[in-house]
């Protein structure tokens, strides 16, 4: 009894580690999809900079570009990849930390050469194939686990094929990013760029991976560095004929300085653009720390110095007013949220910016249908479910009840409150007169109806 008390409790441990063994194959393989989990902040100034590094580049790929399909991941870590449809996604760690626009470039190149190469395709059979040798090698370990008492020789087995797998993988991912940057060198050159900020980067996550591994493992994981790789970007700048300036560097510098002083603490900011420092990417920065320090009159008085400065930029005087609705001038802010969008007509955001400021100001009847055409606008080129919400709230205003419903249904489905949706829907469906919005909520059912027989 004793002996099989022994046999028993081997074999409930070896049991529960393959299930561990299991748990974090699996995870690296979601880690190595990297699109798991993550969460996306929007900047029209960081999205228009990225916009024009990717048009020509797409342009040189022979891959549709979309706006859209640009987005910025809140995430302080070194990494960048590419999803189904084309779509690009970059961390917010990797605009901050990266040395200049053409790194920048580099990296998107990059993953502009998986696009092109159609690893997103090949990624996902080879998971798949992952999944199913470690889920094989864990079942022919447990029979042989169970039917020999032997534990250890089922771990064996166990680790052992998952090993192979891995070091399959790893080889499968090295070449690649061989093939990506191949294809990165050659787009870059037919857009008349050096490849020396794709050397310059790929050199700082090898270096940073061997000091420390923490911060940039993500990236590492999914893009192997290897001396091959670096030796054949060497090569790949001493050939290159095109000049290592890069003519988007000062913008790139302000969205750089944007974004680090909105995710930094604001003491941190101080210290890295300090007073003797009168660069525009520096009073930006400042603007953006007194700001979250609330002191309104210092922040107020540096943004309104570059205004001065470039009266035409649009992104100036959206933080100004982002800056005055923050602080409760909700008038002073729809002042500047309509200068900014005179400047920049088909900002989605500078159009969201706008009826959220109305909205909030006691607005006419006119405002509000004026409401309506803007956050439909904004719908047609970018899809939100912000926006949404406040085209209910406008309807609402308007007592307009079945647009009103039918809007807050599109905001519910678009954070993933299913239920919720088709009720409000189904509201909107009982009072609707009008034959176009009737359309709109029938297609509406029928996306709700296929998502809850999908789930």
């Amino acid at each position: 009894m004793e002996k099989t008390d022994k046999r028993l409790k081997s074999n409930f441990l070896f049991f529960k580690r393959l299930i561990c063994s299991l748990v974090l194959l699996l995870a690296f393989l979601a880690c190595s999809d990297a699109k798991a989990a993550i969460n996306l902040i929007t900047d029209e100034e960081t999205e228009q900079y990225l916009a024009g590094v990717l048009r020509p580049i797409f342009k040189a790929a022979g891959i549709p570009f979309k706006r859209n399909n640009i987005h910025i991941v809140d995430d302080n870590s070194l990494n960048a990849f590419v999803g189904d449809g084309n779509n690009m996604f970059i961390n917010t760690g990797t605009l901050i930390k990266a040395g200049s626009s053409n790194e920048i470039k580099g990296v998107l190149a990059h993953e502009t050469g998986h696009i092109q190469g159609g690893h997103i395709l090949r990624q996902k059979i080879k998971n798949q194939e992952m999944q199913q040798i470690s889920l094989g090698s864990l079942i022919l370990a447990g029979a042989v686990g169970a039917a020999t008492g032997r534990a250890d020789v089922g771990m064996a087995i166990a680790l052992g094929s998952q090993s192979s797998a891995i070091n399959n993988y790893l080889t499968y991912r090295i070449e690649e990013e061989r093939s990506a940057d191949e294809a990165a060198v050659n787009l870059l050159g037919k857009t008349k760029q050096s490849p020396q900020g794709m050397l310059t980067f790929m050199k700082r996550i090898q270096q940073q991976n061997r000091l420390s591994g923490v911060d940039e493992t993500a990236y590492i994981r999914t893009h192997p560095v290897t001396g091959e790789r670096v030796a054949f970007m060497q090569q790949a700048v001493s050939a290159s004929p095109y000049p290592q300036k890069d003519k988007d560097e000062e913008q790139f510098r302000r969205v750089q300085a944007k974004l680090s002083a909105f995710l930094s603490e604001p003491s941190q900011t101080l210290q890295k653009y300090p007073l003797s420092d009168k660069s525009v990417p520096a009073r930006y920065a400042r603007a953006i720390a007194y700001f979250k320090q609330l002191k309104t009159a210092q922040a107020l008085n540096e943004i309104n110095s570059l205004i001065a400065q470039e009266p035409d930029n649009p992104h100036f005087k959206e933080l100004k007013g982002q800056i005055y609705m923050e602080t409760g001038k909700v008038k002073e802010a729809k002042a500047e949220f309509q200068k900014s969008l005179a400047l920049m007509p088909n900002s989605a955001l500078f159009q969201i910016n706008l009826a959220q400021a109305v909205l909030e100001s006691s607005p006419s009847q006119s405002e509000l249908r004026t409401n309506v055409d803007i956050l439909n606008k904004s719908l047609v080129q970018n899809p939100n479910s912000f926006a949404w919400l406040l085209l209910s709230r406008t309807y609402g205003e308007l007592e307009d009840y079945a647009a009103s419903n039918y809007a807050a249904a599109e905001h519910s489905l678009g954070i993933g409150a299913v239920d919720i949706a088709e009720k409000q829907a189904k509201q909107a469906e009982s009072s609707a007169t009008d034959s176009k919005l009737k359309l709109k909520i029938n297609d509406l059912l029928t996306r709700i109806k296929e998502i809850k027989n999908n789930s």
